[in-house]
This record gives C-alpha cells, structure tokens and sequence, in this order.
C-alpha cells in the first residue's frame, strides 16, 4: 500500500508539471498552417517591373521592384528574390541622383540580409558620405558595426540617434542591452518599441516587434508570453513562417511533442525554403531517433545552400554540418575562419574554437576562448561550445562554472543539449 501510494503520488505530480507545462493549444493556430502558397507577383510589381528595359533609367522601378522582390524573399525564402532585389538596387546607385543615399542604405540592408557585412559597412559609408537621412544612416551604421563586431562603434552611433520616443531607437537599444546580457532591461525597450508600433497601427513594425519580443520572452523563460507573441503575429500574417517556426520551438523544446513540432514545421516547408528549417526538423528527428527523416532533411539543406546565392550565409552552420554530419572537420576549419574573418564577433569566434578541438588543435581553441568568447557574449550556445573547450584542455572548473549558467538555458540549446550540459 505504502509503495501504491508513492507511485500514485508520482505519477500526480508529473500529470501536474505535464499539465502546468503545456502552453499551447494547436487550436490557435492550425487555421494558419494551411495557408495557400504566397504569391510571388502582383498588378504593383508588373507595373513597376514594365517600365525597366535592358538600358533603363527609370529610377523608381528600380526601387519599387527591388521593395518586392524583398517581400517575396521573405514570404518564400527563396534565395533568387534576395539576389534579384540586390541588382535592382545596384542599379539605382549607379543612377540616383536625387536620394542616392537612401538606396545605398537599402542595399546595404540587402547586404546584411546576405551577410555580406563589410560590402554592407561600404554601402553605410558611401550613404554616410552623401548626405541626407543621417539619422537612417547613422542606424544602419549601429546595425552594421554590431554585426561586424565593433561594439564601441555601435555604441557611438546608438548614442548618436538617442530618442526614447523613437521606434528605430527603442529597438537598437534593446539589441544593445541583449549584447550585455541585460534581458529584462532588453525587455523593456522592446515592449515600449511594440507600443509604438501599435499606436502607429503599422503592420509592419507590429510583425516585427511580435516576434522579436516573443524571441526575447523565450529567452527569459516567459514561455506563455512568447506563445501569444507569435500568434499574434500570424493573426496579423498567416504565412509568417518566423513565428510559426517560433511555436514548432515552444512545442519541441518546452513541452517536448516533437510530432507537433514537425507538423507544424511541415506546413512551413511545403512553401518556404529557408534552409533553417530543414536543420530544425532534423534536430528533431535526431531526439526522436528517426535516422532516415533526419537524413533526409540534412540532405535538403545541404542541396539548398549549395546553391551559389547563399554565399556566405551558412558559413557558421555548415561549420557544425560538415565537422558533425559530413566528417569533414578540416572543412570545417576552414569555414569557421572565413566566417571570423567576414564576422569577427564572439559567435564566428566560438565555430573558430569549436572547429580547432575537431582537430585536435585544442590549445588553439583554448586561446580563442580566452580571449575572444569569454565575458565577451552571453549567448548559450556559445558557452556550451566554450564550456566544452575548458573540458578538453581539463580547465573542469572553468567548464562547470559555464556549466551552471547552462543549466538554465535549455530551452534555448534545445533537448538534445542536456545529455551535452550533463557530460561538462
């Protein structure tokens, strides 16, 4: 009796966390995930796409084209549209005469949407240098020098745009203070940046706020909150493959139904392309022990970004994909230093020292945990790698100290991080 009892006990208190745990309801967000294919043309963009000839001038088209071209990348990920809206704001530089600044500025976004970040800092410098929209410049050069690593050229420059009235402003400083570690402060900005997204009732600044305040609640842990985010960005977009990617994460990492996640993710594939997605499903088929389903999607991505228009995009992941799944690690070894060199942030830096332990270079990968991850970034799996590293070189009380920062992250890294958090 006394043993029926505990079991009883048990099995109630896990029904209660099961219960407690479960954030999701798949009736908010089935209606969106049959959603029909997005459309890659329109009555605007034939308008616009009509008046450009092999030799045009018409400055306009070029952007209004370029606009859309960048819209069907978003709601495809099909890497053609990124490329194709590149030459048509190539173009209009090489013929603006009037806003010439505003078009380098919106290919250096192309830029940083390639992850060509020092052609996008030239772009930056070159809008710099003509004049006009300086405080749009002066944004794009924050976003830049970020990307690029130059945190006290990014400071400098948020410095420069401060106007806690400003959207554009509110959401640099929140990227800022998540670059310090600063979550709840993070929070913050990010929450009054949406409240002005919503005063101003525009959709797009809404979406974006959505999911990035959702990405931000997740991190802290604020599961629910993150959840709504994201439908509330699909009520406003039903084809918003970033939030529908965002709940396929609550669903796998939290509540731990991978056959949902991938159901979910599924209804994504069947229309976006974005290699990203592939590399989700098959970490979750990896958790559920389904070899042949995560293959098969390994498979898909590598297929996708070998195609030329991807660049450099994938760099950092193929750094894991080729040591990992290809066993290719001096492959690896060379992407991760091509990354740090096109992106010398703490994140290029942690593939550098990851890759170096794949062969064996583990003094190498000592180092540049030293000195270039450690108190420099806050993000987990950076840590895990570094964790990892200190393990390697047996620094072991390095590794647990990381190792208890870890432990907190998990939903972050995912479940297939715990078995590699338990061995630090």
């Amino acid at each position: 009796m006394r043993y029926l009892l505990f079991f009883l006990t048990v099995f109630l208190l896990v029904s209660c966390q099961e219960e407690t745990s479960k954030v999701t309801d798949s009736e908010d967000y089935n209606r969106f995930l049959s959603v029909q294919p997005p459309k890659t043309t329109s009555k605007y963009f034939e308008l616009w796409n009509s008046k450009i000839e092999p030799d045009s001038l018409q400055l306009l088209s070029f952007g209004h084209v370029a606009s859309e071209y960048n819209r069907y990348f978003q709601d495809t990920g099909d890497i053609q549209y990124l490329k194709k809206a590149e030459q048509a704001l190539t173009k209009a530089t090489e013929i603006a005469n009037i806003n010439k600044s505003g078009y380098f500025r919106a290919l250096a976004r192309n830029y940083i949407a390639q992850h060509r970040f020092k052609e996008a800092f030239q772009m930056a410098e070159n809008a710099l240098q003509s004049g006009g929209g300086l405080k749009e410049t002066h944004s794009l050069l924050f976003d830049v020098h970020m990307e690029l690593g130059n945190y006290k050229s990014a400071e400098k420059y948020l410095d420069s745009i401060r106007d806690m009235s400003d959207f554009g402003f509110l959401i640099r400083a929140a990227k800022w203070s998540d670059y310090k570690g600063d979550l709840d402060t993070t929070i913050r900005f990010m929450e009054k940046a949406l409240a002005k997204a919503e005063s101003a009732k525009s959709k797009r600044l809404m979406l974006w706020s959505y999911t990035n305040l959702a990405d931000y609640y997740g991190h802290a842990g604020r599961i629910e909150g993150a959840y709504h985010h994201y439908i509330k960005a699909l009520q406003l977009d039903a084809q918003n493959a970033y939030a529908k990617k965002g709940i396929a994460w609550i669903v796998f990492s939290h509540e731990r139904n991978p056959q949902e996640a991938l159901r979910i993710l599924d209804s994504v594939t069947h229309h976006h392309k974005s290699p990203d997605h592939f590399l989700l499903k098959a970490e979750i088929a990896d958790f559920m022990g389904d070899d042949e389903l995560k293959a098969q999607n390994l498979d898909i991505y590598y297929s996708l970004v070998q195609q030329p228009g991807y660049g450099d995009m994938y760099n950092g992941t193929n750094v894991i994909f080729y040591s990992e799944h290809l066993q290719a690690p001096e492959k690896a070894l060379d992407l991760a230093r091509k990354e740090v060199e096109n992106r010398p942030t703490p994140e290029s830096y942690g593939y550098l020292a990851y890759a170096y332990v794949l062969n064996g270079k583990i003094r190498k990968a000592l180092q540049v945990v030293d000195e270039h991850i450690l108190g420099k970034t806050f993000e987990p799996q950076i840590l895990l790698n570094a964790a990892k590293v200190y393990k390697a070189n047996s620094e072991h009380q390095k590794a647990k100290a990381l190792k208890q920062e870890l432990v907190g992250a998990i939903y972050e890294l995912g479940p297939l991080s715990e078995i590699e958090i338990d061995r630090l």
